[in-house]
């Protein structure tokens, strides 16, 4: 593991409490918390590159990046403050550690899929609400047809979609071409399983289950 542990799991709900203000994204905490979690304390190297494109209610991520050092714990209190550097939207020109500015739906898998390209190993965290968002199905179709096996997508399904998909998300992305591994959401050692599976040359994407 490249990224230094400096708080344990059992610290974030402490960290997730300090971050007070934007309670209507609750579940979005909830739902990408463990996937989060997982994917900074065990997966992610040095040179990998972490997109959040499901930016609205980014308390669970801003914790994570306290836990792991590379956000003050000391600067969790002012989330949302007028001279605050952790917005209810992650901006990448502010927050340590965020790569992308998000929160805006629909954004941050066509930035994936050029950041795949310029030869990184890129996860990109994406809602399944956010999955009605047409112009990801854009990159979706783009990065299975030229087989971009340095992509991973965690699409965490809380089942918030409008419109849902026949047989569920990984049918989708499995018929763009795309690998496809399910996993419980908040079961860390199912979701390094999913997130670690060998893909071949193909973009890979891990369906993480939550409840609503």
């Amino acid at each position: 593991m490249a990224i230094a542990t400096h708080l344990g799991y059992d610290d974030l709900p402490e960290l997730v409490t300090a971050l007070t203000g934007d309670e209507k994204h609750d579940r979005s905490v909830v739902s990408t918390l463990d996937v989060l979690w997982v994917l900074y304390d065990r997966v992610l190297g040095r040179d990998d590159r972490f997109l959040l494109s499901k930016g609205h209610g980014p308390a669970a991520y801003y914790a994570v990046l306290a836990a792991k050092g590379l956000v003050p714990v000391e600067e969790l209190a002012g989330f949302g403050g007028f001279d605050s550097r952790l917005g209810y939207h992650p901006d990448r020109a502010l927050a340590p550690g965020v790569e992308i500015s998000s929160g805006s739906l629909g954004h941050g898998l066509g930035i994936a899929v050029g950041v795949a390209l310029a030869g990184r190993r890129t996860f990109c965290l994406v809602g399944d609400g956010e999955l009605d968002e047409g112009s990801n199905w854009e990159a979706v179709q783009y990065a299975g047809r030229i087989g971009l096996g340095r992509l991973t997508v965690v699409a965490v399904d809380n089942h918030s979609s409008t419109y849902h998909w026949p047989g569920g998300i990984g049918a989708r992305f499995e018929l763009e071409g795309w690998s496809v591994a399910l996993a419980d959401g908040h079961d860390h050692d199912a979701l390094e399983r999913a997130l670690t599976a060998e893909h071949d040359d193909r973009p890979h994407v891990v369906v993480a289950e939550v409840l609503p």
